[in-house]
């Protein structure tokens, strides 16, 4: 899990210092039903606490339910309204603690499950769900910039 943590650490850092240089249109839609770049930094607060729990619960749980709908999560908590700021501390701070966790994480119960599917049973291993967070934190990464 050591791979996938520094992989978060450096999309985290690449992405914000990127930022910096880059001027951002954080509140600006690209059409009505389509994420803004602060829902984007919202959905994927949405994913690290999900994900933070799953990587927890995974070490003295087996095949729990964990899902979300992530369009009306990130409806209900308004990212839109928030402020960018504010936004991209708690993102990096539940970077951070994924990427502890995952330095950390016990390499026998790499392969406990828990089940992410919607209508059908779903199980993921630990390691899948860390590679594939990784990924899906990359992808919308380039979303709103190219890192």
């Amino acid at each position: 899990m050591e791979k996938a943590a520094e992989n978060i650490d450096q999309l985290v850092q690449d992405f914000l210092i990127l930022m910096i240089t880059n001027d951002i249109d954080w509140a600006g839609k690209p059409d009505a039903d389509k994420w803004s770049k602060k829902e984007i930094i919202g959905h994927l607060i949405d994913s690290a606490n999900n994900n933070l729990n799953r990587f927890v619960r995974c070490t003295y749980e087996q095949d729990f339910k964990l899902v979300y709908a992530q369009n009306e999560w990130v409806a209900a908590q308004h990212y839109q309204d928030a402020k960018v700021e504010d936004l991209l501390t708690l993102w990096r701070l539940l970077n951070k603690q994924i990427s502890t966790v995952l330095k950390n994480y016990p390499e026998q119960l790499l392969q406990n499950t828990c089940d992410t599917g919607r209508q059908e049973v779903n199980l993921r291993t630990v390691e899948f769900l860390a590679n594939d967070y990784v990924a899906h934190l990359e992808h919308h990464l380039k979303q709103i910039i190219s890192i």
